[in-house]
């Protein structure tokens, strides 16, 4: 993997204290410390996006919903190869393991309250 495909952009203004999960594979659960670091901090609530809807969000969303991690999938933060491949999950996969919403809804439904 090229060293730039890894890079995380500026404007996320990471800091020495963010843990950054390195996934070897579609979870981002999967021989990753993640669920570990996640109980360490208390947090039980995840949000997730990706750029594979069908393999590594769903992969990662199976895993959280074995561990019993509340999930918020926003929608317009993933994408897929083709349109059936991003929409299936989202219509009948992730809403039984959390909810699905977009930037906006979430943004102003869930952060605003």
């Amino acid at each position: 993997m090229s060293p730039e495909f890894a890079d995380l952009a500026d404007e996320l203004n990471v800091s020495p204290q963010d843990f950054i999960v390195n996934k070897r594979g579609f979870s981002a659960f999967f021989g990753t410390d993640l669920d570990l670091q996640l109980r360490r901090r208390g947090i039980d609530t995840i949000i997730l996006g990706g750029i594979s809807t069908h393999a590594g969000v769903d992969s990662t969303a199976r895993d959280a919903y074995q561990l019993g991690y509340d999930q918020y999938f926003i929608t317009d933060m993933m994408a897929a190869q083709t349109e059936e491949l991003h929409q299936f999950p989202i219509e009948h996969l992730f809403p039984i393991m959390g909810q699905t919403m977009t930037t906006e809804e979430f943004l102003n439904d869930v952060v605003a309250k």
